[in-house]
């Protein structure tokens, strides 16, 4: 199948996108990093880097997208949306510009004329209303009003955890195929934990280096070290009667208790974030093993390698060597896990 990649970012959930004959010939990313990663990692197609809102950015996808498009998958930016961290109000829903890029999505299907589409964003994406012919409308009830009559449309949030990716993580995908075309949904898969993901790489401290390419842990903070060093695996350290969180003077830090926290064992990570490069955010330090000494081992954040595992990613993934680490880290935080798209788009059969 031919098809084009918008909002495509890294391109990480396209990576499994050959083995199941999807050739992408069109991306377009907004941020210069991202789209530089992307054209590393996929050499063949025409990654248009710049904003989607520029008409002659638009105008040059169009143009360069086939005439005969079979696919498209569209990740418009969730920041937008999301409600982690925060809470937002319609109101500022309704003043973020972010979510009215899905209007591009609808203007491209139009002139495109696709036969599958897969559109992902964050479960808000569901609720979210925005003004379309004089009234406020969720965004399926905009796509049915437009296209009920050419395309089949279903609606369904999947849990990345029930189908193979050992992570926690919930994303909202709308698939839009041509009447008289099929597309199936995958089924579900065994629980896959921290353990089997991940249990079998070397133990390593902060700022440490293994053999493996990727596992290199950041340098962190002495105090965040200890804290971490007495918190047991999925505890915080909030919960350590000498270890605990302080501020430089010495007062208790006050914060959720998904911060300085080790993640467990033997569950699926939880949702990966942005911000997985700092031990005082949320659910991100590694789940550690008890020494003989009573602390606990790998007081760190995950290391790149431990993230792309978790997150379904291959090992070798293909990107340059000199990759920086916070963009890794960036892209995976704002991923949706490659294996799971892999097990909905296979589902399509022409």
């Amino acid at each position: 199948m031919i098809g084009t990649s918008l909002f495509s970012s890294a391109g990480i959930s396209e990576t499994y996108f050959n083995e199941i004959g999807v050739n992408i010939t069109v991306a377009n990313e907004l941020l210069k990093e991202r789209a530089n990663l992307y054209r590393s990692v996929n050499k063949d197609c025409n990654m248009i880097a710049g904003d989607i809102q520029n008409e002659k950015i638009f105008n040059q996808i169009l143009e360069s997208s086939s005439d005969n498009l079979d696919f498209l998958i569209a990740s418009p930016p969730c920041q937008g949306m999301s409600v982690a961290g925060k809470n937002r109000s319609k109101n500022q829903m309704l003043t973020d510009e972010r979510n009215f890029l899905v209007f591009r999505i609808i203007e491209f299907i139009e002139k495109k004329n696709p036969n599958y589409v897969l559109i992902e964003n964050v479960p808000t994406f569901f609720k979210i209303e925005l003004p379309f012919q004089g009234q406020l409308m969720k965004i399926i009830d905009i796509l049915s009003l437009l296209f009920k009559d050419k395309y089949q449309i279903e609606a369904e949030e999947y849990d990345a955890q029930l189908f193979g990716v050992p992570q926690r993580r919930v994303r909202a995908i709308i698939k839009m195929y041509k009447k008289g075309l099929k597309w199936n949904s995958p089924t579900t898969e065994n629980i896959i934990t921290v353990e089997e993901a991940i249990g079998h790489l070397p133990s390593i401290e902060a700022n440490e280096k293994s053999n493996l390419k990727w596992h290199f842990a950041r340098k962190h903070n002495e105090r965040h070290i200890t804290w971490m060093q007495n918190t047991p695996t999925g505890k915080t350290a909030f919960e350590n009667k000498i270890h605990f969180p302080v501020k430089e003077n010495g007062d208790r830090i006050k914060s959720y208790n998904t911060t300085y926290r080790r993640i467990k064992w033997d569950e699926p990570a939880p949702t990966i974030t942005m911000r997985n490069d700092a031990i005082s955010s949320q659910l991100n330090v590694h789940p550690g093993r008890k020494l003989s000494n009573g602390l606990y081992s790998d007081a760190r954040v995950l290391t790149p390698l431990e993230l792309m595992l978790l997150s379904s990613l291959p090992a070798d993934w293909n990107i340059p060597n000199d990759t920086n680490e916070l963009l890794i880290r960036k892209c995976i935080g704002e991923c949706i896990p490659p294996l799971l798209i892999k097990k909905i788009v296979e589902q399509i059969h022409n």
